[in-house]
């Protein structure tokens, strides 16, 4: 049995402290806020209760797997999970609205069919022939594997078939999720559904890799998901689990270094002075947390992906609305801006300024939890935003509830009050520099969307969470949790589930 010490209390590090008190080890996690779940928080007001993160959850077969390996209770057992649908009600620039159905892509193509006609749907249908090849080319090595050690093998090699494509007595294939969308969806509408998949972790989908297809044949192949009473419930739920595994959980217990006997991982120096011995490290920081924890000992194995830095973040502004949620309301509508190239301009970099119309998201889930009562409705709106931004984010809300009355029709006669999140409370809660969001990992583009092993170039420390392999996202998240169980328990042979 080894002491474990987990930094962070993050989906990722919760999910590998289950599986390793699971194995035998005495795990001890330290958080230097006061609660659990990372970036998956709750606000709460008056009665009405906003998820601040994630608001919905894509492949929850991750979760469903730690609570079958963790305990004898599945994970239906500790939330209600709800299958929304449909997946997703779409607002494009010119009026046309589509709504999706959830886990059936010929529901999808029907939908796509009557909204935007028979060629539009049959492109988008062909798409996702050529994304679920994506998906099985890719799948293993990227989620379900240990990095590979020739990791530049995944960099170089871009797993989408792309339609050959002639221009100027030139025969080309897509590169990127941009020339994917030109070249064989067309219709600009098929192009931003596409390219909405990126922009909601703040990729420009003109330097995203064409292997980005995996994400919506994601939600596609299986469904969305929500968790009843808001998906801080998850967080819970996992914690809870964590509790019932004896895993020991020191909140207010910010770490100020990482200690090192023989070249090894021996524990941490926590900020009041105070050392905790450990046999094993399991860092679910921030690439620049560790960096400042490691105190310039290298903790990067040579020829390793570099540690991501995020680009992008997020704004939710949490909506208090009077009158009841309206019978039939979609649960998710994405509201598509009118300004494509202002968008990509301002999360590439440039120096533009936020867009006047962003694309926004708009959650209105059907939950009586999340309301004073029936006469009330919980909504937030969310874009997309570079990490680090300065704005004056009053301001700004006013432009994301221009865009979402959109969506809601009557939103400011029906507005009680609102509040917004901004990147500034992300770096809070989670640390990441500029409130950054990490993104999934993705083959190609020359290794730029991989993200570090979870083993390290330092004996006895691994990495977990969003920002070490396989990346961003809830699902992600959890599957770095079983990967680093994995390394732990069997070694550096490790290969992953079968």
């Amino acid at each position: 049995m080894a002491r474990i010490a987990v930094i962070g209390a993050g989906m990722g590090a919760m999910a590998a402290a289950a599986r390793l008190a699971v194995a035998g080890h005495r795990v001890t996690v330290y958080e230097r806020t006061e609660t659990y779940g990372g970036a998956l928080r709750r606000l709460e007001r008056d009665g009405f209760a906003f998820d601040t993160g994630p608001g919905l959850l894509p492949l929850p077969a991750v979760y469903r797997d730690l609570f079958v390996k963790t305990g004898r209770e599945p994970l239906e057992a500790c939330v209600e999970l709800v299958q929304v649908d449909p997946s997703s009600h779409h607002v494009f620039a010119d009026g046309t609205r589509v709504s999706l159905p959830n886990a059936s892509r010929a529901g999808v193509v029907s939908a796509l069919e009557e909204s935007l006609g028979a060629d539009a749907a049959r492109r988008w249908g062909d798409f996702l022939v050529r994304a679920r090849e994506t998906w099985d080319r890719s799948r293993r090595p990227l989620l379900e594997e240990p990095l590979w050690p020739n990791w530049r093998v995944l960099a170089e090699r871009e797993p989408y078939p792309a339609v050959p494509h002639r221009k100027l007595l030139r025969t080309r294939t897509a590169g990127t999720l941009a020339e994917a969308g030109a070249w064989e969806l067309r219709d600009p509408r098929l192009i931003a559904l596409l390219e909405s998949h990126a922009l909601a972790y703040g990729l420009d989908p003109r330097e995203t890799p064409a292997s980005a297809a995996v994400l919506p044949y994601m939600e596609h192949a299986f469904g969305m998901w929500y968790v009843r009473g808001g998906m801080r419930e998850l967080a819970r739920a996992v914690y809870e689990r964590c509790l019932a595994r004896r895993v020991e959980f020191r909140f207010g217990a910010e770490v100020a270094g990482l200690t090192e006997k023989d070249g090894r991982a021996a524990g941490l120096e926590l900020a009041d002075g105070t050392v905790a011995e450990a046999d094993l490290v399991v860092a679910g920081v921030a690439p620049g947390v560790l960096d400042r924890l490691s105190r310039g000992t290298r903790v990067r194995a040579a020829g390793e992906v570099p540690a991501q830095r995020g680009t992008a973040s997020r704004v939710t502004v949490a909506l208090a609305l009077r009158g009841g949620r309206p019978e039939g309301t979609p649960h998710r509508t994405v509201v598509h801006t009118d300004d494509r190239e202002a968008e990509l301009d301002s999360l590439s970099g440039a120096p533009v300024g936020l867009p006047p119309r962003p694309t926004v998201t708009v959650l209105r889930p059907d939950d009586p939890a999340l309301v004073p009562d029936a006469g009330h409705e919980a909504v937030t709106v969310t874009s997309v935003v570079p990490a680090g931004t300065e704005e004056s984010w009053d301001a700004y809300a006013e432009r994301l509830i221009a865009v979402a009355e959109r969506a809601v029709p009557g939103l400011r006669d029906r507005l009680l009050w609102h509040e917004t999140r901004t990147p500034a409370d992300i770096a809070g809660e989670t640390g990441a520099e500029g409130g950054a969001v990490p993104v999934p990992a993705l083959a190609a583009a020359g290794g730029r969307l991989l993200h570090p092993a979870n083993s390290t170039g330092m004996a006895g420390l691994f990495t977990a969470g969003g920002w070490s392999h396989p990346g961003g996202g809830l699902p992600h998240a959890g599957m770095s949790g079983a990967l680093v169980a994995g390394l732990v328990v069997e070694g550096p042979e490790f290969r992953g589930s079968q």
